[in-house]
């Protein structure tokens, strides 16, 4: 069964050499509670880019953590990527949208997939690392909260596969800046994707004719 490794929550600080105020620098908790828009207490400093019902968690995988120490050469600990969820015991680059992480009586559905920015190049100190991290193919997972709870590092968590069309994250991030073929964004639509996906997808069909 997978399990719930790290819960990660951050304040609004800068990263050293960069402007902007920011809430990726996360640092595990035992414990926290989770409601419709986020992980309570959790700063989301860019709200035009982050955060809403449609993104307010995100995780990411322990698999994808062993590419990365793998990758650059060094043990990456828990939030580092700023995500409030690390979950082991699943293949990251398979989550699709729809998918359903259960943990305990919290439940989250996957809406989409993480696009790397400078603020997270920043905070890995690489100013490359956004175009290594769509190389890799690993986004990590954002999801709306369908019940919210609290959540403790160490618990299980119940992985419910969307039954219909699946578009993986890893998928999405390939298709990032490129352009859309009508029938994948059909297929997209009849899943529960984020709602700013669905309808920039919308207009795009609609403007076909």
């Amino acid at each position: 069964m997978a399990k719930l490794i790290s819960v990660n929550r951050g304040d609004a600080q800068h990263i050293e050499g960069y402007k902007a105020l920011t809430g990726i620098i996360k640092q595990p908790q035992p414990s926290a509670e989770i409601e419709r828009l986020g992980l309570v207490g959790d700063a989301i400093c860019d709200r035009k880019h982050h955060g809403g019902v449609d993104q307010a968690i995100y995780l990411y995988f322990a698999d994808d953590y062993q590419f990365w120490a793998d990758e650059l050469g060094t043990t990456i600990e828990p939030g580092r990527f700023g995500e409030n969820l690390t979950i082991e015991g699943v293949e990251g680059r398979s989550v699709a949208v729809g998918d359903r992480f259960t943990i305990g009586e919290v439940v989250l559905e996957v809406t989409s997939h993480r696009t790397p920015c400078m603020t997270f190049a920043a905070r890995m100190g690489d100013r490359f690392f956004v175009k290594r991290f769509h190389k890799a193919g690993r986004p990590g997972a954002y999801c709306r909260v369908l019940q919210p709870g609290t959540v403790e590092a160490g618990m299980d968590v119940v992985v419910t596969p969307y039954a219909g069309e699946r578009i993986t994250v890893s998928e999405l991030l390939a298709l990032d800046g490129k352009r859309l073929d009508p029938d994948f964004m059909r297929r997209a639509l009849t899943a529960p994707v984020h709602y700013k996906m669905r309808a920039d997808y919308e207009d795009k069909l609609a403007n076909l004719f």
